[in-house]
């Protein structure tokens, strides 16, 4: 096992990726950023080190300071968590060629399904189901408007780069094609240096699963079931559970089936997400696999009781997993709400000094977090400051203990989306399982607020 983990993030990520180190007797190393010195992260860590100014690109972007402080503290592996450089294939080769352990997936892996266009071709290859859309980048607008007849209107035109709703654009006819082709392009080219593109049917209301895996460099690898995560705004989830509410034994059966397929196609090692669209037929199509820890891990965590970032430590040391596929069961049911420090409704940040804090308890509560009564919340990073994960016999009983503790949750001095989760919780459709991936987006416009 490792002596020392250098954790390249921030937040409540880089806390749970502490306790987990603390947990198993390694000693941790926590990087900030100016903006970040009173964070919790610096203060749990057995030592940090400053790594630049408050701009990403300057501190938790700047490979170079990262490395540095590795060399400085002594560390043997680099724990990379959400966001930031995670799924930076470049920067895992830096780490491994630099003699230590890059707590991830091969840069290979992460090369193949970073890139939308390579990930759908590898995808087919393994007998993935796909959604009906180009086999891999479009040229030009006649092969546009070939691809768009064959699939039907409306189809979604995807940079190959892109991500979080960037590069994406949907049309209804022929008649708007050429333009959006050419600024779906442009977007691509000005966002992320690559202006590849691919086009894909457009589901119009479908629901977002994803299948979580888990594979060791021994050859062994697990799927732990699938998480809801259909309810979302701007493509950001904002509630997510496990298991669905909508799937039966034999349609989870199929897509974690399909999880695995994917992984085994790109020698997956470490956790990651293979994720789907999934129709109201119950047809389902792969989207994308994040080759990272998700932001939802908890409600898996619950329903399984695999600690997800204790055995990504674990198999990048070598260590084999410690149970098989045949001794996953699922377990009651989860929720997590991802607390924003931003207006419920309007959704513009709020930055500023927690005045003070009091997080939620009891019986099957988990609270996720770098909040503390007195913390300046910088406006530099996400506005993700908790997640509230709740664990119960069945979804109803989830849904109660849940509505529990987000009436407990005080945090004071700042705006967050408390309130929305206590209307969403109460909500009809939520309560019966009856949403997709725009329900959330219609259910704001309805309430005029």
């Amino acid at each position: 096992m490792f002596h020392k983990i250098l954790i390249a993030n921030r937040g409540e990520i880089a806390v749970r990726i502490i306790r987990a180190c603390k947990e198993l007797g390694i000693r941790s190393v926590a990087v900030y950023s100016e903006a970040d010195r009173d964070s919790m992260h610096t203060r749990l860590a057995d030592e940090s080190v400053c790594i630049g100014p408050a701009a990403s690109n300057l501190s938790y972007l700047n490979i170079a300071a990262i490395m540095a402080a590795a060399e400085l503290t002594d560390a043997e592996a680099i724990h990379p968590g959400f966001g930031f450089l995670a799924e930076n294939a470049g920067f895992a080769d830096i780490v491994i060629e630099s003699g230590l352990t890059w707590i991830g997936p091969r840069p290979e892996s992460m090369r193949i399904m970073g890139d939308k266009v390579t990930a759908k071709k590898k995808m087919a290859d393994a007998g993935v189901p796909l959604v009906p859309g180009s086999d891999g980048a479009v040229k030009d607008i006649e092969e546009a408007r070939a691809i768009a007849k064959k699939a039907g209107f409306p189809i979604i035109i995807k940079a190959s780069a892109g991500g979080g709703g960037r590069g994406m654009k949907v049309v209804h006819s022929e008649a708007s094609l050429a333009n959006a082709f050419q600024m779906c392009k442009a977007e691509a080219g000005a966002a992320f240096g690559d202006d590849t593109v691919f086009i894909e049917k457009f589901l119009v209301e479908p629901r977002h699963i994803e299948v979580q895996v888990l594979g060791d460099t021994h050859g062994n690898l697990v799927h732990l079931f699938e998480r809801e995560c259909s309810l979302q705004r701007n493509n950001q989830k904002v509630i997510e559970e496990a298991p669905s509410p909508y799937l039966d034994p034999e349609t989870r059966e199929k897509i974690c089936a399909a999880g695995l397929a994917a992984a085994k196609a790109v020698d997956y090692v470490g956790a990651g997400t293979i994720e789907f669209l999934m129709h109201a037929d119950k047809s389902f199509y792969f989207m994308e696999m994040n080759t990272r820890i998700q932001v939802e891990h908890p409600v898996t965590e619950w329903i399984t009781g695999v600690d997800l970032i204790e055995w990504q430590i674990r198999v990048a040391a070598g260590d084999k997993l410690a149970f098989a596929q045949k001794d996953l069961k699922i377990k009651g049911h989860a929720i997590e709400c991802r607390i924003n420090a931003e207006h419920p409704f309007k959704f513009t940040p709020s930055p500023g000094t927690v005045e003070l804090y009091h997080a939620p308890g009891g019986r099957s509560v988990r609270v996720d977090s770098q909040l503390y009564t007195g913390y300046k919340i910088p406006p530099n990073y996400d506005s993700m400051i908790a997640k509230i994960i709740t664990h119960a016999r069945d979804r109803e009983k989830c849904i109660r203990r849940m509505q529990r503790a987000i009436d407990e949750l005080v945090i004071l001095g700042v705006t967050t989306n408390q309130e929305l989760h206590h209307r969403l919780l109460a909500n009809p459709a939520f309560q019966k399982g009856e949403f997709n991936i725009h329900f959330l987006e219609k259910w704001l416009n309805q309430m005029h607020l």
